[in-house]
């Protein structure tokens, strides 16, 4: 198309229509249907409090077809159309860090350099708020992908030809809900040790948030709080291992065992417990995002490996 496009900053009143570009530019069909969810979570406040972000808008005039087939000479002029977003955060561990957390632009608008203006319009932005490095992977426990996925091969060219260095790749996993098999036996066997495992209560919250923050980082603790449920493994009134599922509808994690802990089955049951509530909700399968203990997911779920993603790296 020949019109001209103009980047503007994103502002609350822009999301639904951030909303309606994502669900029609996302180009596999899981993202599309989430991208509701997926924009709520990375312009919401979930996460830490100190969170700092950036947004912007490629934005084009109206379509001269929509403003001739307005109800006679008084018809309102439309609005500007939507042809593109990015989305941006200071990583939560360094602050040196900015990540592009989200871009999607029109497909009938692309490779007309909308892309191009939008990550440059969001680099000045993170560099502004101290970022020396920008890198386009997922900036925990507010984050949509572990970074772009290897069947979006316009946006690997694109952040290719944008100066980004491939970084290290990272995967999801899908565990098949339908041959789900229970914990009865494995959580009594845990009870002949002391170890108890539940659902998680609000008033576990505190010793919860402590123990993720001492094992796993503030980031972990945010994730806990932003999930739908959790359970846990506690013994003698102290947490041991704890899981979580839901701060994305259809995805699992994250989920920990205290060092000392590990090797009594506490991650199986935990997992198998989560999975099973998300069963009964009505899910058939589960995305376990950004895996990092492979094989334990395999052998204890039967998931496989079907997301993978490219993580990408750029100094300012």
């Amino acid at each position: 198309m020949d019109s001209e496009f103009w980047i503007a900053e994103l502002t609350d009143d822009d999301v639904p229509a951030v909303v309606s570009l994502c669900r029609a530019a996302l180009d596999l069909p899981e993202d599309a249907a989430e991208a509701a969810e997926i924009v709520h979570r990375l312009r919401g406040t979930g996460g830490p409090a100190t969170r700092r972000t950036a947004g912007f808008l490629a934005l084009a005039p109206a379509e001269e077809k929509a403003w001739s087939e307005g109800a006679g000479e008084e018809a309102a002029a439309p609005s500007n159309r939507v042809i593109g977003v990015v989305l941006g955060s200071v990583s939560h561990r360094d602050p040196s860090i900015g990540h592009i957390d989200l871009i999607a632009v029109d497909r009938r608008e692309r490779r007309r350099g909308v892309a191009r203006a939008l990550v440059s319009r969001v680099e000045g932005a993170l560099a502004g708020l101290g970022a020396s490095d920008v890198v386009i992977a997922g900036n925990p426990p507010v984050y949509a992908w572990p970074g772009i996925d290897v069947r979006y091969t316009p946006a690997i060219c694109a952040a290719m030809a944008l100066g980004f260095e491939e970084d290290q790749p990272a995967w999801n996993m899908t565990a098949d809900l339908e041959t789900l098999g229970d914990t009865e036996a494995d959580e009594a066997r845990l009870a002949g040790r002391g170890v108890v495992v539940r659902g998680a209560t609000p008033a576990d919250g505190p010793a919860l948030t402590d123990f993720a923050e001492s094992n796993f980082g503030r980031q972990w603790a945010a994730e806990i709080t932003d999930s739908t449920g959790c359970h846990v493994a506690v013994r003698d009134g102290s947490i041991l291992g704890f899981a979580a599922y839901g701060s994305r509808p259809n995805w699992f994690g994250p989920m920990g065992t205290a060092p000392a802990a590990q090797g009594l089955g506490i991650g199986s049951v935990l997992l198998k417990r989560c999975l099973a509530d998300q069963k009964k909700a009505g899910l058939t399968s589960v995305q376990i995002g950004w895996v990092g203990p492979m094989p334990f997911y395999s052998q204890v779920v039967g998931a496989r490996v079907e997301r993978v993603f490219f993580l990408y790296r750029k100094q300012l």
